[in-house]
């Protein structure tokens, strides 16, 4: 649909101060929710392109005010709506441009490509918890996991055509490439339209998509460093435990093509039935499918404490370590940093949730008591019936009361404190975020009852649809 123009106008300001700064962008559109739209840089090595999307959310920040916009990069600034992500679309190329996750026209004899996507399906498997720990932190919890984000479960969509190929890998060797249909658009006036084979599963959390990984778990607000820096690493081991296994099944016949492609056959059969199960195109909203993912093993970490929690594993330090990447002081390091930053961004939501409970939402209640409290008086003085806006009021009381309780409840939550993160982090996630959630619930039903005039904030209403 076409964009409002106050949006096209923001847009345009933004493209042509990341154009000065060196930063390619593209996509103008709108997205699911209200007032969200999509901007993608386009491709570029991973380091730039991690400095450039820095450069793309403080642009897109600063300019922002000139058009009478606020820039939401939080997950689920909303909720009952969408939230907002990033995706990272990751390939590997040789250093002369040589991309290795093209899979070409005949795919099944592309060896190249079918050992880098050998070596991806294990990465993912065998680091499934660090690659979830990669996009955790605390507002990114709302969107993981909810009917609009992949699910906190990391697995694997290849679709048709290469799960078909890992399929035939499977069984001894693949032999034949399956070939893309056409959309089927219901009018033969209509050009043919070709289907790739790949199709697209929004519910994935990586998914391939033509020639690249599409990583779709990382949070809006989230630089891309990280992630990208645990999905390097964890394929480069995989790229290492592949090249040994190579070496050992070639041995001294790597003259020999056919004994080599025998000998890659052999070893992409091993590891695709060690780690398939990591391998899912169905729908991953499907309860179903968290049931199966049990099943077949798979962790699902819902919240970032938990996930954050296995980061300086052994087998984490010792993968990172292998690599020089970080040391196992470093990663501990980092682990203490990501659940601080936790504690104390939650911490602030709430301080600022009691802050507006009481100074805006809580004064807007009572006078609306009160009036409520006056007309009965008048109404009483004239000899008028009042029992429905008696019962009215002491409807209203109750929520005012409500609200008071939570106020107090989460300041009692917010005041706790613990000498390890660890523990603190628990106690945030488990009592400051359910407080929050009280005093959430008792605003919303006021905001539902409480006359415009007197609400002292933009309505969601007004917030969802006003361009």
């Amino acid at each position: 649909g076409r964009l409002p123009a106050r949006v096209v106008a923001f847009r345009a300001e933004v493209e042509r101060d990341l154009y000065r700064l060196g930063v390619p962008v593209k996509t103008r559109h709108n997205e699911v929710a209200p007032c969200q739209f999509e901007l993608a840089p386009t491709f570029e090595t991973a380091n730039v392109a991690s400095d450039h999307q820095m450069l793309v959310m403080e642009t897109m920040r600063r300019v922002a005010p000139r058009h009478n916009f606020v820039c939401l990069l939080h997950e689920k600034p909303f909720a009952g709506i969408n939230g907002s992500g990033k995706h990272v679309n990751w390939s590997l190329a040789t250093d002369t441009g040589s991309n290795l996750l093209d899979p070409r026209d005949d795919t099944h004899t592309n060896m190249i490509f079918l050992c880098t996507l050998a070596a991806v399906i294990r990465a993912v498997d065998l680091h499934a918890d660090l690659l979830r720990a990669s996009v955790a932190h605390a507002s990114n919890d709302h969107r993981l996991g909810a009917n609009e984000a992949p699910p906190a479960i990391m697995s694997i969509f290849l679709g048709d055509m290469l799960s078909d190929i890992v399929n035939q890998l499977e069984s001894g060797g693949a032999k034949s490439t399956m070939k893309g249909t056409n959309l089927d658009l219901g009018a033969t006036s209509l050009p043919q339209i070709p289907r790739h084979t790949g199709d697209r599963n929004r519910t994935s959390p990586f998914a391939f998509t033509g020639n690249k990984f599409e990583f779709r778990a990382v949070g809006s607000s989230q630089a891309v460093a990280w992630p990208t820096t645990v999905l390097n690493t964890i394929v480069a081991d995989s790229l290492s435990f592949l090249c040994v296994q190579l070496e050992k099944a070639i041995g001294k016949n790597a003259g020999d093509e056919a004994k080599v492609r025998g000998a890659v056959r052999g070893v992409l059969q091993k590891i695709i039935k060690q780690h398939k199960r990591v391998i899912f195109n169905g729908d991953g909203y499907d309860k179903s499918w968290h049931d199966e993912a049990r099943k077949r093993g798979l962790p699902n970490h819902r919240e970032s404490v938990a996930a954050l929690s296995t980061l300086s594993d052994k087998k984490n330090a010792d993968l990172f370590s292998a690599f020089k990447v970080l040391s196992k002081v470093e990663l501990e390091s980092r682990e203490h940093v990501f659940l601080e930053k936790y504690c104390k961004q939650v911490l602030i939501e709430g301080e600022t949730a009691m802050l507006m409970a009481r100074t805006l939402i809580l004064p807007a209640a009572i006078r609306y008591q009160t009036e409520q409290a006056e007309n009965i008086s008048v109404t009483e003085a004239a000899d008028i019936d009042t029992s429905k806006s008696r019962e009215a009021l002491e409807s209203f009381s109750a929520l005012v009361d409500s609200l008071r309780d939570a106020v107090e409840a989460l300041e009692k939550a917010v005041d706790h404190h613990d000498a390890d993160v660890h523990t603190h982090a628990a106690h945030v996630r488990d009592k400051v975020r359910g407080a929050m959630n009280d005093l959430r619930e008792v605003v919303d039903q006021l905001e539902e009852r409480i006359p415009a005039d007197l609400w002292p904030m933009p309505t969601y209403r007004e917030m969802l649809t006003i361009k």
